[in-house]
């Protein structure tokens, strides 16, 4: 599992599902990332000004997701304070984290920064523009997959299932081609398919997907691909015989 994966269940759930090893991981880097945030604003803020390239510091060592996480969390938790942008709250506001009490104590106070609020809030802009720069497909780019049948469609893979080596526009496409998860009426959630930019197999559930991509935004480079894949579909390749796994992108 790639070392910034961010476990996004309560500790209830992950007892329950015996994912508890899972969970202690993601919730120790958490608290970690929280501790980075806050020595890298404290080394960096000369009183006026955070020093530029601070939040690429904290990206580098923690991942893009983690990261953000972290940073939502922390608006999330402090909510009423005043000194941090409504931009920032609605961005924030955009992460469901779930609650995760334990004797009515709350878990997700542990990560939450504690840096000065409109230090912080200077702290997020940066990692966003970061975040924005790599220039990935949003929901804005794509038709709704409520009630969509996935099979033959080049959908959007959400960021957070891809490591941030593959975390840019040409991976965060994948054709699908088979798999219950491609019905929006079965019961099974798997989607087999291929990352368009290079024919990789992957598979995913349908979840994972933003939704399928728009034609108008659709690259002529991935017209191309589809096409090919396409052609060798019909020369009779079955995907129900593949052996897929989630590849190294995830």
């Amino acid at each position: 599992m790639d070392k910034n994966y961010v476990y996004p269940y309560s500790f209830q759930f992950a007892k329950g599902n015996q994912e508890l090893d899972l969970y202690k991981e993601s919730h120790k880097a958490n608290v970690n990332c929280k501790k980075a945030i806050e020595k890298a604003i404290s080394g960096n803020f000369d009183g006026l000004r955070l020093e530029k390239n601070t939040a690429e510091q904290v990206i580098s060592q923690f991942g893009y997701d983690r990261v953000n996480f972290v940073l939502a969390n922390s608006v999330q938790q402090k909510s009423y304070d005043g000194r941090f942008s409504r931009d920032n709250k609605e961005w924030a506001n955009h992460f469901f984290i779930l609650p995760d009490k334990i004797q009515g104590y709350d878990k997700r106070r542990e990560y939450a920064v504690d840096s000065h609020p409109a230090v912080l809030d200077g702290f997020i802009n940066q990692a966003r523009r970061v975040y924005q720069a790599l220039n990935l497909w949003e929901p804005s780019h794509c038709n709704d997959p409520a009630g969509l049948n996935f099979e033959g469609k080049v959908m959007v893979l959400r960021p957070t299932n891809l490591k941030d080596e593959y975390k840019n526009p040409r991976d965060q496409l994948v054709l699908c081609e088979s798999g219950f998860g491609c019905s929006p009426t079965a019961s099974g959630r798997k989607v087999f398919g291929r990352f368009l930019s290079d024919g990789e197999r992957c598979q995913y559930e349908r979840s994972d997907f933003i939704g399928e991509l728009k034609a108008e935004h659709l690259p002529d480079w991935a017209v191309e691909k589809r096409k090919e894949m396409g052609v060798s579909m019909e020369e009779g390749q079955s995907m129900r015989e593949w052996k897929c796994s989630k590849g190294g992108r995830k």
